[in-house]
């Protein structure tokens, strides 16, 4: 059985207890090395094979699963954060498919999730925000021709901004060349969860200063909205006034 497995943004107790049972019940280990927390890697049997998929292509990966099943023995695939986000695990997913080997996916908390935590803000807020735009920039992997900063700026709700740090002055531009004022509140998370984390807060023209003066060149994400400011309406979920299905409205 091979198991996808979210290794969680990057703090050891932020492993699922799933992901935690799976992790020393694992024959075989087959993580992200460029981004999963190593010390996870402690958790499995003295007699686990690990292998790193930062020097391994995709058919390199399918064949130590492959060997792993001839075996019987029990893959633990780790990816960072959840795997459903930018994991690359869908074209895995689709080989063990054509193979009929069994697999399951165990899902992770996402380094988005654990930013807003770092911040302690909360990205939908009445009246200010009820919409999470997660993307990135145009690198070596492209975008779809209708997805693109300039065009997702134009609704000017939450953006969370994944692998696109070491292109910031061409994101800051833009953000404001799609609809964003230039003062829009923007911070950059690096590591989140990790212990040498960092938050820088600002504004979306002040993100290049911000990272440079940081020296922030990867592993961070870029947040930018008006969630990041105190001005929002109150819940209607906790409003006396609000009646649902499990409390009257009180005068």
């Amino acid at each position: 059985m091979v198991y996808f497995v979210g290794a969680g943004p990057g703090a050891i107790d932020l492993l699922t207890v799933r992901g935690e049972r799976l992790l020393k019940k694992a024959n075989v280990i087959i993580y992200a090395g460029s981004l999963v927390n190593p010390a996870l890697l402690n958790l499995r049997q003295s007699d686990c094979l690990c292998y790193n998929s930062a020097e391994m292509t995709l058919e390199e990966v399918i064949a130590v699963m492959v060997k792993a099943e001839e075996d019987n023995q029990l893959t633990v695939r780790l990816h960072t954060g959840d795997p459903s986000l930018y994991g690359a695990v869908q074209e895995q997913m689709a080989y063990l498919d054509q193979l009929q080997i069994a697999y399951e996916v165990v899902p992770g908390v996402s380094s988005f999730c654990a930013a807003a935590a770092a911040l302690k803000r909360e990205y939908t807020l009445p009246d200010v925000a009820q919409s999470v735009i997660i993307t990135r920039m145009k690198g070596r992997t492209d975008m779809p021709p209708r997805e693109n900063i300039i065009s997702f700026a134009a609704h000017q709700t939450t953006m969370v901004i994944f692998l696109s740090v070491a292109m910031i002055e061409q994101l800051s531009d833009e953000l404001i060349k799609g609809g964003y004022a230039s003062d829009t509140p923007a911070a950059v998370v690096y590591k989140a969860t990790w212990p040498d984390e960092q938050i820088v807060v600002g504004t979306i023209v002040e993100l290049p200063q911000m990272v440079s003066a940081r020296q922030i060149s990867k592993t961070a994400l870029i947040l930018v909205g008006k969630f990041l400011k105190d001005d929002y309406s109150r819940s209607k979920l906790y409003d006396p006034a609000f009646a649902h299905g499990f409390r009257e409205a009180k005068e």
